[in-house]
């Protein structure tokens, strides 16, 4: 933190008006509240130790904590781009140190996504959705109600369960995984939406250049997952059982939630899976539905078609 306090003390020094208001900028940054707060917290402070860390107060008041003044990272206040300074005690004088803020911690979270994953994501525009601008039509209700629900739960504990969306093509069922996605973010936590055709194609990449496990990992693990379309590719039973399979176990035992949006209902899903490249298999088709409705539950969304 020396170069910006070289360069605070370089500006105090260099600047007369500061000399003249310097009794009141003191003034103000001792009557800071945070900055009150801190030296209340610690009266063993001398007012000599107080006076030669003016700089240090300065440099910690004038800043956003916690992403408080701040409406995301670019947009960041900081002297430091995503870090939220803190005062404390070191051996009777006071120290200046700085922590990575939320929204660095999900910014970085969301560039690792970005770098492991190059094709998985619903388009941009999906991504600036938000609940307060899906339309109130009566016969989406249930489904805008339960994403209200998850998203209240989701203060206090993400809910173990997410949701299955079905109806027909064009009612908004993507649209609500990207007013859900863009919402969890305020709570800081992650989600990854997967458009389940280019999941396929995804996987099968994989296996070229190695990064199967360290995907397939990182799906199991994330916070909120959201399939999109599920039921629409043709899938392979290696792929059914192997990887789906494999990730929906995994969230169902660690109680992950799961969010899916899809053509068909879970009954007609279960028909749909069961036949593969390889043939039908009734059986791993509904072990694999029983692993969906463990981690989800089936919400229909109707409606117009709003893409007409």
């Amino acid at each position: 933190m020396k170069p910006i306090q070289t360069s605070l003390k370089r500006w105090m020094e260099d600047n007369g008006n500061f000399k003249e208001n310097y009794t009141k900028i003191k003034h103000d940054i001792l009557n800071n509240p945070e900055v009150k707060t801190f030296l209340s917290e610690h009266p063993e402070l001398t007012a000599n130790v107080i006076d030669k860390n003016l700089i240090k107060l300065y440099e910690y008041a004038t800043q956003s904590k916690q992403c408080q003044q701040c409406t995301s990272f670019e947009n960041c206040q900081n002297m430091l781009q995503g870090y939220s300074p803190i005062l404390q005690m070191d051996n009777n004088d006071i120290h200046l140190s700085y922590e990575k803020c939320p929204n660095r911690i999900m910014h970085e979270k969301q560039e690792k996504q970005q770098k492991l994953i190059q094709s998985l994501y619903v388009p941009k525009e999906i991504l600036h959705a938000s609940i307060e601008e899906i339309d109130r039509d009566p016969k989406r209700g249930s489904a805008v109600r339960e994403l209200i629900k998850f998203l209240e739960m989701s203060k206090a504990e993400v809910p173990r369960k997410g949701l299955y969306l079905s109806g027909p093509f064009g009612v908004g069922k993507t649209y609500f995984l990207g007013a859900l996605a863009n919402e969890l973010k305020r709570f800081q936590i992650s989600s990854m939406i997967i458009y389940m055709p280019e999941f396929v194609r995804e996987i099968r990449s994989s296996l070229k250049d190695d990064t199967l496990n360290e995907k397939v990992d990182y799906f199991k693990k994330a916070d909120v997952l959201m399939f999109d379309d599920i039921g629409a590719e043709m899938q392979s039973a290696w792929f059914r059982d192997e990887i789906l399979g494999s990730i929906l176990q995994y969230r169902m035992m660690e109680r992950l939630p799961v969010f899916f949006t899809s053509n068909y209902t879970l009954e007609q899903l279960e028909v749909q899976i069961a036949s593969t490249r390889d043939g039908i298999d009734k059986v791993k088709a509904g072990r694999l539905l029983e692993r969906i409705k463990q981690v989800s539950r089936e919400v229909p969304v109707k409606g117009k078609n709003r893409r007409d």
